[in-house]
């Protein structure tokens, strides 16, 4: 059977028609009230980016879905896990730097309405294990305790590329996500036999050692010890390799250390194992979905800088499905037309019908299907859907700012403080030519 996914585009022209008004039609359409029940904690699972990277959701989107959480009875609470350290110097790695990042980027707890919780404690070993007997490559995973431990959860997921995953949707926001650092180790196949870094081939000989002008950053590198410079070469030492990614944008780039044979599909494939370990933590029927197919840039969140997007804006998808709902927002990007000058027009992949995120989020090309397909045969959901396109709100009356008219608000004022508008008038020119600045 297919499932329902509820859709709205990104066309804005009213009050009700606004993108956060539509989010929270969205929301009363798909029935995401239904699992939030008083006095219960809410779990809001959102990207609030990497340094620098300006494409991530803003906390406006958040602020709503915590108002009508609370306006539901439940205890919201914003939550994302701390990173691996995909680049040398990423400012996610640890609770505190998470922290100082996400203010930067505008989300606190006066932003927001409610806490931001990182839901694997200070460096991401606060987590809880999962039995994956159904998985795909993953056997097991670790969840963040605090998302483990909500009644349930909405995933806000801003809908756009990744190098990793080729798309980060519904699937990658919880399968990442929601992953503790020891279980984004476990996602990212450290330690893998065949898919891991630490079956990587490894060419010290390409090392330009000194001259290379990231020779003294390579050298701190490696939390792990894996990479060791001395006596003017550069060793890998494979049994101390746990996969972190530390070293990927540096000695992968350089041409010392090769990724093993589909690192990127195991990888894809994973995210989905990892989903369905964060559904079982949470619960079944526990986790609504809400995908903004927005400012699509051709990478992650969490990258430290944002692309030219690849399409315009397709708009937003709502869905107690995440296979479903991922299925549906790459078709739409498939089926639009791409971005002039964005990295589309670089890959050849402008006209309609051709697959955008394999193109564009991917190093090499990499099936965008991977994560739908696999989630599909380990049972977290199905491909098949329904696109049900959700006319506006009829009434206004929920998205306004305050239910009293303006004029009402300032006739009490303007007279009290009685010189509003000058005795006379202003000083103005009574007639101008304008045909001479037009």
């Amino acid at each position: 059977m297919s499932s329902k996914v509820y859709f709205m585009d990104d066309r804005s022209q009213s009050i009700q028609t606004s993108l956060v008004a539509k989010m929270q039609t969205l929301f009363d359409v798909a029935g995401f009230n239904e699992m939030i029940k008083p006095g219960e904690v809410v779990a809001i699972k959102v990207h609030m980016g990497e340094y620098n990277n300006t494409a991530y959701l803003r906390p406006v989107y958040v602020r709503a879905l915590v108002e009508k959480i609370k306006a539901l009875g439940g205890e919201p609470m914003v939550v994302d896990t701390t990173t691996l350290p995909y680049w040398p110097y990423s400012s996610r790695t640890t609770a505190l730097d998470y922290m100082n990042t996400v203010a930067r980027h505008g989300f606190s707890q006066g932003t927001v309405g409610c806490p931001i919780v990182i839901a694997d404690g200070y460096i991401g070993t606060d987590d809880v294990k999962i039995d994956l007997p159904e998985g795909f490559i993953l056997k097991e995973q670790y969840i963040g305790t605090a998302i483990a431990l909500a009644d349930s959860m909405i995933a806000l997921t801003h809908f756009k590329g990744h190098p990793m995953g080729t798309f980060g949707g519904a699937i990658k926001n919880i399968g990442v996500g929601c992953a503790s650092k020891r279980g984004k180790l476990n996602l990212h196949l450290g330690g893998h036999p065949t898919y891991g870094l630490k079956a990587r081939h490894w060419m010290k000989e390409r090392c330009a050692k000194e001259e290379c002008p990231d020779f003294e950053m390579c050298k701190q590198l490696c939390p792990a010890g894996a990479i060791h410079h001395t006596n003017g070469t550069v060793e890998f030492i494979r049994d101390n390799c746990i996969n972190c990614l530390a070293c990927v944008g540096v000695v992968t780039m350089c041409g010392v250390g090769f990724l093993p044979d589909d690192f990127f599909d195991a990888s894809a494939a994973a995210m989905a194992d990892s989903a369905l370990a964060a559904v079982k933590a949470v619960g079944e029927g526990k986790v609504g979905y809400i995908n903004m197919a927005l400012d699509i840039a051709p990478w992650c969140d969490c990258a430290n800088y944002s692309d030219r997007p690849i399409v315009p804006n397709i708009g937003l998808f709502a869905s107690w499905d995440p296979v479903a709902i991922d299925s549906a927002g790459i078709q739409k990007v498939k089926e639009a037309a791409g971005m002039p000058d964005s990295i589309a027009m670089t890959k050849g992949a402008m006209d309609p019908g051709t697959p955008k995120f394999s193109a564009c989020g991917s190093f090499l090309g990499v099936s965008e299907e991977i994560q739908p397909n696999v989630a599909e045969k380990i049972g977290m959901g199905t491909r098949e859907y329904e696109l049900i396109e959700v006319p506006e709100a009829e009434d206004a009356t929920p998205f306004l700012c305050s239910t009293t008219p303006v004029g009402a608000k300032l006739g009490p004022v303007f007279t009290k403080k009685g010189d509003i508008y000058p005795p006379g008038g202003f000083k103005r020119e009574e007639e101008v030519d304008m045909e001479s600045v037009r």
